[in-house]
């Protein structure tokens, strides 16, 4: 079932509920702290994971594309791996478009097949909490406008882990928009001093195919609503209304039929992303315009350093 996440996650600090439910946080810490002595080595694959702490909308399948970009350039083989989850096949045919993608129950069944396959580097979207694989190089995602939120774990906040688990990292990625990320970044500090960042801005890329004189109907099913529509507000969309749908949300055609009937009032034309459409039937698709986005990477040369590190290991 796709639900919503309460409003209290994103509260500044935990509120009553918060603390009602930390007792059974606690219980999933001690969970992951005793899979974390399980890890296994690969040597004859390099292994990249990229992963977030904040449960969605953290932007880990769009950074794996960029990074596979970057990997492709240097003449390094690469390839995707997803852990098989039925409601995120959205995420896989993204994937699909950019590389091949190995989808297993098990994430090492996957990276052995990968490995049979000559892949000189397999790309994690997300895997950051399974521990059978000790990765060669780890990317911890956070949203720019969602931060920490009241910085507890499942279920009396948003995280999959605790922060102070942060020490084991070296590299973090905050994506989102032009927000002001110095707060952020202080707060992470306070875990791990050493890290080094990576900020990453969403860059619509079909612009040119879609009207910005007319008005839009904007809804998504995906981990940070907002930071899709202060993308189309920073591009001059002229946004009618908004609903937000669940993470990976499977629209059923009284959904769409409820959509076009706020439309309709408003003289509106229906806008999503391009994970969205991609879950649509086919049947209705062809009255609703996504945006297709890709996502622009400061510090592109040291993330290129740490890739070639990669390549001279092999």
């Amino acid at each position: 079932m796709n639900l919503l996440k309460p409003k209290f996650w994103d509260y500044k600090k935990p509120n009553s509920l918060s603390y009602i439910l930390i007792p059974i946080s606690k219980i999933i810490e001690k969970i992951l702290k005793l899979k974390k002595k399980n890890k296994k080595k690969f040597n004859t694959i390099k292994t990249i994971c990229v992963g977030n702490f904040y449960i969605g909308g953290t932007g880990k399948t769009s950074i794996s594309i960029e990074i596979k970009k970057l990997l492709d350039n240097s003449n390094l083989k690469s390839c995707f791996i997803k852990k098989k989850y039925l409601d995120q096949l959205d995420e896989q045919k993204l994937l699909e478009n950019f590389g091949k993608v190995y989808i297993e129950t098990s994430r090492s069944t996957a990276l052995k097949n990968a490995i049979k396959d000559g892949f000189d580097v397999a790309i994690f979207d997300d895997g950051l909490q399974d521990y059978e694989i000790s990765y060669d190089l780890s990317f911890v995602c956070f949203n720019k406008k969602s931060g920490l939120g009241n910085k507890c774990v499942i279920p009396a906040g948003p995280l999959r882990e605790s922060l102070d688990n942060l020490n084991e990292y070296n590299y973090v990625f905050l994506t989102g928009n032009d927000e002001n990320v110095l707060n952020l970044k202080n707060s992470l500090k306070e875990k791990n001093h050493k890290l080094i960042f990576f900020e990453a801005t969403y860059l619509p890329t079909n612009l040119k195919s879609l009207n910005l004189k007319k008005n839009y109907l904007a809804f998504s099913g995906i981990g940070n609503h907002s930071t899709f529509l202060e993308m189309l507000h920073k591009n001059n969309f002229k946004i009618s209304s908004d609903i937000q749908f669940p993470d990976h949300y499977n629209y059923k055609q009284k959904d769409i039929d409820k959509l076009w009937l706020i439309a309709q009032k408003t003289n509106s034309c229906l806008l999503t992303t391009e994970k969205d459409f991609i879950r649509l039937s086919d049947k209705v698709k062809k009255n609703i315009q996504f945006i297709k986005i890709q996502l622009k990477i400061n510090r592109t040369e040291k993330l290129k350093e740490l890739l070639s590190l990669l390549n001279e290991k092999n």
